[in-house]
């Protein structure tokens, strides 16, 4: 029998420079004096992620959130965007904020990204692009949805807030499709505290992006356009400096996790990874489960309630659906009934601890409590309340 931690893990700790080294980069900051609008740390930042993410075109924003709804800003689109429902509020935020009509997509049951085969027959007359997600990390298919978007003229856009560094067959993720947006907030692998970015291939829209994140302002009497207020300030910029340089060990501190994680979990029927993506040009952003009852005799919520009497603290990521938000059940498209692969992954994913810091023993009891979870018999009282006990 296994007793409950100490102290609370969590599902991930944000990866944070020595203090020493914080003080330095705040010191050339604040010796600047210049806090904000593309200072020195902006600058340099935005050249050393252009060089690790190996693409030419990249604009830096306040938060992820922002650089989506900006980059679909850019592009000009209308009408319907498809999408997958299982992803982040934000994903489908951004299409709300811009006026489009999202129209949801079933997923893969393997990578639980949108389904590419399931795209081309929700296309209609008022489809201008496709917004998918790489979900934990796990790349789309990034092959087949670009010849539909070559067949139909539409634009693609990913979300790659799980993405950093990921890279399919040597080719950085960000290579594919129109218009791809980073997430930098502290919860993943890299972060500059709250941030983002969008890389893109078409150079023209630099410049515009650049506007549209700066109020419009082309000079100091001259706005040329409706922007608004999105640009990562000198302080975060600094300190994803310093984040950046420990990205890579924390990767490979991340990799034995998981490669614990695999083992043990192979040993328990039930337990299905859904963060199968390997090597150096994983992300490893998330280590998630997925949990069939069937097999495991315990459903996803139950374990999830279950781990945190051990002080252990799991995260049902993604749930909801964003099909199933309640301001867009009036949205025909959102109420397309071919969502099932969605629907029975969306009760079965589970987020476990993953970060850098996390103990390999640590990693080890958590596996060991889910073992024991699994051989739990429960019982039901005549008042339906439940009790189990260890088998």
């Amino acid at each position: 029998m296994e007793t409950p931690f100490a102290e609370p893990i969590y599902i991930t700790r944000p990866l944070i420079p020595e203090l020493g080294n914080i003080n330095a980069k705040m010191k050339e900051v604040f010796d600047s004096k210049w806090l904000t609008n593309n200072g020195a740390q902006h600058e340099k930042l935005q050249n050393e992620l252009r060089k690790y993410l190996k693409l030419n075109h990249l604009v830096l924003f306040n938060n992820g959130t922002l650089a989506l709804l900006l980059g679909l800003k850019a592009l000009q689109l209308s009408g319907e965007v498809i999408t997958t429902p299982f992803t982040f509020p934000a994903t489908i935020q951004a299409l709300d904020w811009n006026g489009l009509i999202p129209v949801f997509c079933d997923i893969d049951k393997d990578t639980l990204n949108i389904d590419a085969n399931q795209i081309e027959a929700l296309i209609t007359e008022k489809t201008s692009a496709i917004l998918a997600v790489h979900v934990y990390g796990n790349p789309c298919n990034v092959n087949q949805i670009n010849k539909i978007a070559e067949k139909n003229n539409l634009k693609v856009i990913y979300d790659a807030a799980h993405a950093f560094g990921t890279e399919v067959d040597g080719i950085p993720i960000g290579e594919f499709g129109d218009m791809t947006m980073f997430s930098f907030h502290a919860t993943k692998l890299f972060n500059t505290i709250e941030g983002g970015a969008l890389t893109f291939k078409d150079a023209s829209l630099e410049k515009n992006l650049n506007l549209l994140k700066n109020f419009g302002i082309a000079g100091p009497e001259e706005v040329v356009l409706s922007g608004i207020n999105a640009k990562l300030n000198e302080v975060q910029a600094g300190i994803g400096l310093e984040v950046l340089k420990l990205v890579e060990e924390e990767k490979r501190k991340r990799e034995k996790i998981k490669g614990l994680y695999e083992k043990r979990f192979a040993e328990i029927e039930g337990i299905k990874i859904a963060t199968k993506f390997s090597g150096s040009s994983n992300s490893y952003q998330y280590f998630v489960i997925e949990v069939d009852q069937e097999n495991y005799g315990k459903s996803r919520d139950w374990l999830h309630e279950e781990l945190k009497k051990y002080n252990i603290f799991t995260r049902k990521y993604f749930y909801p659906l964003c099909s199933d938000f309640q301001w867009y059940q009036d949205v025909k498209p959102s109420n397309d009934p071919n969502l099932s692969q969605a629907r029975k992954s969306v009760q079965r994913v589970l987020a476990l601890p993953f970060y850098g810091e996390l103990q390999l023993e640590s990693v080890e009891k958590i596996c060991n409590i889910i073992k024991i979870l699994k051989r739990c018999k429960i019982n039901y009282t005549e008042h339906n309340e439940i009790i189990y006990k260890h088998g």
